[in-house]
């Protein structure tokens, strides 16, 4: 069975979807209805800005989901998916692939998401750490143990077996990097982002993106959407709802995600969207399944 994944946060480069706008008319449309419902020309950075342009929240977030949902309708008809999931901010996209959302409506969505994780970055400065090579559970009980002495720091990305991400204060992060080395953690690498992503410090853009959420038509889908805070296939509307608003503070189970998607039945998995990050991670997770881009 073929799965379809949407990569997040950190795919972006500089020139990305210029291709499909040049040699796509149904592309060239949807990326000017963008630059429409957006106010800006966000084709104009994706196409030609700079690697510091690109990587500003409010634009990194719809420009990747620009990228893999308009890449996805280029497929036309080869695109029949039975199973999505996305990474993070993928999700979204993935919800567009398998017809819960309009392309509109995402786009909104995405964009709201943006700003709204844009402000509480700002407004409370935090962020997040690789680190590779280290039992879950130990990272997990140091960060509650962080936690408990009044810092904020939780698992917040399990990419793959040995590769989980950390979120929370800055000072607590700092701390538990220092901890997981000692513990035995090879690398324990604080990461150039400007926020706690999927961490309690983005209640305050939950708050935001659940009443737009809630304003938004949800659509039954062609197939289930794997969803990050559950790592099950996921068809009620409501129910993605739910788990789409508790994705902001909640952590992204993508390990665990995968390997329920492969238990499910899938054999192969296509990313659709920049870069090739998702491929990597599905391989570790099992080197036996079919990686690819679309």
């Amino acid at each position: 069975m073929k799965a379809y994944v949407f990569p997040g946060q950190g795919a972006q480069f500089s020139g990305m979807g210029k291709d499909l706008y040049e040699n796509s008319p149904i592309a060239k449309e949807l990326f000017e209805k963008a630059n429409n419902i957006l106010g800006f020309s966000i084709t104009n950075t994706m196409f030609t800005g700079t690697d510091e342009e690109l990587k500003q929240t409010k634009v990194t977030q719809p420009a990747i989901f620009l990228h893999s949902v308009i890449l996805a309708k280029t497929l036309g008809e080869s695109l029949q998916p039975k199973m999505v999931a996305g990474h993070s901010l993928g999700e979204f996209s993935a919800l567009v692939a398998n017809r819960t959302l309009s392309f509109e409506d995402g786009l909104k969505l995405v964009y709201t998401r943006a700003l709204a994780m844009q402000k509480a970055c700002d407004v409370n400065p935090s962020t997040m750490a690789a680190v590779l090579n280290l039992d879950d559970k130990i990272i997990e009980d140091i960060c509650a143990e962080i936690t408990k002495s009044g810092e904020v720091v939780v698992a917040a990305n399990y990419n793959c077996p040995g590769q989980l991400v950390i979120s929370g204060t800055i000072n607590g992060v700092n701390i538990a990097c220092e901890k997981l080395k000692a513990a035995g953690a090879k690398r324990a690498l604080v990461l150039p982002v400007g926020g706690a992503f999927h961490s309690p410090l983005m209640e305050p853009a939950r708050i935001e993106l659940e009443a737009a959420i809630n304003a938004t038509t949800f659509n039954e889908p062609i197939c289930p959407v794997y969803q990050n805070v559950t790592a099950k296939g996921v068809s009620n509307p409501d129910e993605i709802k739910k788990n789409l608003i508790a994705q902001l503070t909640g952590p992204v189970k993508w390990t665990q995600t995968v390997q329920q998607m492969i238990a499910d039945g899938a054999t192969s998995f296509t990313e659709v969207g920049p870069g090739k990050v998702l491929q990597g991670l599905v391989k570790k997770v099992n080197p036996n399944v079919e990686a690819m881009s679309a």
